[in-house]
């Protein structure tokens, strides 16, 4: 198993990288890493900075509550269809055509 690159070149990749300078596969080929570990490490350090997106496990509940929300309201809507094409069927019964 290969050695662990020392935390201050990572932190040095990591600033590089995230002046934004140059594109991310030329960073890692100066450096001398592949494109996937540079990714790696800049979502760990976001991770670790507090950047980025939320955790996925709160995202996924959020996620689970507004669907579960979607739903109720997409069922109350066809409920509320249904009745009107009831209605409708109902009152034109009566009506005459000219």
């Amino acid at each position: 198993m290969p050695t662990p690159f020392p935390a201050e070149f990572r932190a040095d990749v990591i600033a590089v990288a995230r002046k934004g300078e140059a594109p991310l596969r030329q960073i890692a080929k100066d450096f001398g890493i592949s494109e996937a570990c540079l990714h790696r490490w800049l979502k760990i350090a976001d991770r670790e900075d507090g950047r980025g997106r939320p955790t996925s496990s709160t995202n996924a509940d959020d996620m689970a509550a507004q669907l579960r929300e979607a739903r109720k309201r997409i069922k109350l809507l066809e409920q509320e269809a249904e009745v009107m094409r009831r209605a409708v069927g109902y009152l034109s019964r009566d009506a005459n055509p000219k």
